[in-house]
Order: C-alpha cells, then sequence, then structure tokens
C-alpha cells in the first residue's frame, strides 16, 4: 500500500475517500468537521444523520457530494485526557477500522487527517507515531493509496530514532560522495548507425531490477511493498524493458532490495541517474543507505521534516 505524507488542504485531495473525524451526535461539530460540511453542502449532514450517534472509533461512509472526494469517512476519534486511560489503543483502533472499512469498499485511494490532534487535544507528535504504526500494517494487505495530509507546520511532530544522528547537508556531504568518480565508456572508433548502438544496447534498469530480485531471492510483491510504490506502476516496469522510471522511483527500489551505496550507484546510472552532494534528496537517502536504515516509512519522514518530496509512492 503507498504511503504519503503531505502539507495541504485535506478538501483539495482528489481521492476516493476523506477521512472526517466528528463528534458522536450528528451535528456540525467544528474546525476540520465545518469545513468538510461546507464545501460538501447540506446533504452530507442529511447523510450523516441518518447513522445517528457513533460509537468510538466506529466508522462510517457517506457520499462526498461537492467535495473532490467521492467519500466522506466519518468517525469518532479519542479525547486525550492524559495518556493512560486507553487513549492510545483507541486512536489505533480508529485508523485500523477506517482502513478496514475502505479496503471493504474497495476504495483505492483514502486522505487522513491527524485524528483527534485538533480540537480532541491528542498531542500531534504521539497521534501521528500512532498513525504511521497502523498504516505501516496495512502494507501487506491492500494497495490502496494512502496520503496523511498535515495542513500546518505544527502537525508535524514525529519521533524521529535516527534524526538526532543526521549531521547537516555540509557536514555530511563528503562522507558519501568523495573519491566516486564515474569512468566514461570508452567508444568504437567503428562508425555504426543508429539502430546498430541501440541494438547494443546495455543491460537496462528493467533487467537489472529483475536481476537484482532474483539474486536476493525476493518477490515481486514484497519488493514493490518495500519500495512503497503502486502496484500498477510496477507492472508498468516489468512489462517494458525500457522503461524510464523517474528517480524517486529508482531510489525507492534500491532501498526495496537493500543495495549499498556502491550498487545503488550503479542501479541509479542504468536509469539514466546518479547522487549528488548538492541535492539534500540524495544525500539524506545516501545517509540511510550507510547506515543500512531500508525502511521507507522513516526515509519519507525524514524527506518530509526537511521539506523535500517523499520517495516511492506513485511517481
Amino acid at each position: 500500500m503507498p504511503f504519503e505524507i503531505l502539507r495541504n488542504d485535506i478538501l483539495e485531495m482528489n481521492v476516493d475517500a476523506i477521512v472526517n473525524s466528528t463528534s458522536q451526535e450528528p451535528f456540525i461539530f467544528g474546525g476540520l468537521d465545518a469545513k468538510i460540511h461546507e464545501k460538501a453542502g447540506p446533504a452530507l449532514l442529511r447523510d450523516r444523520a441518518a447513522y445517528g450517534s457513533l460509537k468510538l472509533s466506529q466508522p462510517i461512509l457517506t457520499k462526498g457530494y461537492n467535495l473532490l472526494s467521492k467519500y466522506v469517512i466519518h468517525v469518532v476519534g479519542p479525547i486525550y485526557k492524559n495518556g493512560k486511560l486507553n487513549e492510545r489503543q483507541q486512536l489505533r483502533d480508529t485508523y485500523h477500522n477506517v482502513l478496514k472499512l475502505a479496503i471493504e469498499k474497495n476504495l483505492e485511494s483514502i486522505a487522513f487527517p491527524l485524528i483527534s490532534s485538533g480540537i480532541f487535544k491528542y498531542p500531534r507528535k504521539e497521534a501521528l507515531e500512532v498513525a504511521l504504526s497502523v498504516i505501516k500494517g496495512f502494507s501487506d494487505i491492500s494497495d490502496m493509496m494512502i496520503y496523511l495530509v498535515v495542513y500546518d507546520e505544527a502537525s508535524y511532530e514525529v519521533s524521529k530514532p535516527h534524526m538526532d544522528k543526521l549531521r547537516t547537508t555540509s557536514e555530511i556531504s563528503h562522507a558519501f560522495f568523495e573519491d566516486r568518480m564515474v569512468s566514461p565508456k570508452m567508444t568504437s572508433a567503428r562508425s555504426r548507425s543508429l539502430d546498430d548502438l541501440i541494438e547494443e544496447i546495455d543491460e537496462t534498469f528493467q533487467e537489472t531490477l529483475f536481476k537484482l530480485i532474483d539474486q536476493k531471492q525476493l518477490d515481486d510483491v514484497e519488493v514493490y511493498k518495500r519500495a512503497n510504490i503502486d502496484r500498477k506502476l510496477f507492472s508498468k516496469i516489468k512489462k517494458n524493458r525500457l522503461y524510464q522510471p523517474s528517480k524517486s522511483t529508482a531510489l525507492a527500489l534500491s532501498i526495496a532490495l537493500e543495495l549499498n551505496i556502491d550498487e545503488t550507484l550503479d542501479f541509479l546510472q542504468k536509469a539514466g541517474y546518479t547522487l549528488s552532494n548538492a541535492i539534500p534528496l540524495d544525500i539524506i537517502v545516501s545517509y540511510h543507505i550507510q547506515k543500512a536504515i531500508y525502511d521507507i516509512f522513516e526515509i519519507n519522514m525524514v524527506l518530509f521534516d526537511k521539506g523535500e518530496k517523499s520517495i516511492g509512492s506513485m511517481n
């Protein structure tokens, strides 16, 4: 299940469903709930009211009406009091039950807010940790695209077990790239036609990818899920010997294959890319590879925190 954290307005997400963290009773609660109802129109409240009082963590699904999303999944998250009243498990159940409903309804994409972190006062850092732990747990179950949408800077406060070790860009850049030279290929003096040159093409990115998958005794599903890429995208790569991936996809597959830094550079070169000490994204990914940290979720959290685009996903 591809996953991405975005700084965005959830009302602008063109997905199958957005999640509305709402109140138990059928009235417009305020905050995000009010914004969703305002944009969707009065029919949304009529649909919501038909379900009456909602139980904690038990979602319902309605149409999206004037929203960009086809549906709205309404759910009541826990109110945070002191962290000792089972709030963490209640929040886990909330995310779990929403994802379960989305899978049952055959949704292909869903966007979550950071549930309970607003009016319900759940600490944002802990709320994000819970959200990510549940979403990761669903990664082997579905290929649904999941977005976690945070609207402001304050909503992104995540535990970073490895980020304290991350030095500044200028401090770490030389550690990965010094003395790494790529020798140009020698060209033959023999004059050849364009067709001859194409016929003699080197091993392609696609061929290299599937050779590495075989060498590491992995299966396709395991690889595209580790890479946080969509099954359809992986299928396109598999069917096309000359497929040209984005750099994001190539990097994500490097992580999924757990390549070391030299193997990653060679793999990227097959797609026409390299790693640069002048690009923060490259430095951050290289840092994690050097530390043998191959958790795409963790890498993407660091990229997000540093203002960089995540790797994998639908790219």
